[in-house]
């Protein structure tokens, strides 16, 4: 029996979940959700309806994406990519993300909704993160190492849709080494797997496997 997911092209955390689990080479079921009208089993298994939703083989469920990621490094991690060391660093870079700059980007993006500000506001107060990256990827490859670890996967998504509210003004903006290492993964054949675009599940669907 095949772990499930629970999963929507186009979330950021459901992405960032979705490579991991392909990077540990963990065979899963993957379900992609309409968000208006959600699957009946995912809300019996996760009654907060958000994506992913991991089921596991036990009968356990996950349902945030971070612990969907360290399950799967706990499974594999050929790569390094929970590296001990680095643990706690790791984890503060992403509560920073997933705490204070995914707010600030969503703000940014959809900022018909917070008229209280401008978008650029909105912007300028997400910029304080990607200078803060920035400063860190002058002195190494990837953010906290020459490796690839952990943050840069759960950071990725949530940088690249910040850079995508506006590419135009991304690309000239002055974060060079943050731009190229956005690059450097939107061209990675990880991502670039995990992105194929399935048709909302429905029960009773052939099943198909993220790989």
């Amino acid at each position: 029996m095949l772990p499930v997911l629970y999963s929507f092209v186009r979330c950021p955390y459901a992405m960032r979940a979705r490579m991991a689990l392909l990077y540990a080479s963990i065979k899963v079921e993957l379900r992609e959700v309409l968000l208006k009208d959600k699957p009946p089993s995912m809300l019996l298994a996760s009654p907060k309806g958000t994506v992913p939703v991991l089921l596991l083989p036990d009968g356990g469920v996950l349902d945030q994406s971070v612990d969907i990621m360290h399950w799967a490094l706990s499974v594999r991690d050929p790569a390094g990519w929970r590296t001990e060391a680095l643990a706690e660093p790791i984890a503060a870079l992403i509560q920073q993300n997933d705490e204070q700059f995914k707010t600030h980007l969503d703000h940014y993006k959809y900022w018909e909704r917070f008229p209280a500000e401008s978008q650029g506001f909105y912007r300028e107060q997400g910029e304080q993160f990607l200078a803060r990256l920035e400063t860190q990827l002058s002195s190494q490859r990837y953010l906290l190492a020459e490796h690839v670890t952990l943050a840069d996967i759960a950071l990725f998504p949530f940088i690249r849709q910040f850079a995508f509210v506006d590419k135009r003004w991304f690309d000239q903006a002055p974060y060079p080494k943050l731009q190229s290492w956005l690059q450097g993964f939107l061209n990675s054949p990880l991502f670039l797997a995990v992105m194929k675009k399935l048709p909302p599940w429905q029960q009773g669907d052939a099943v198909v496997l993220l790989q």
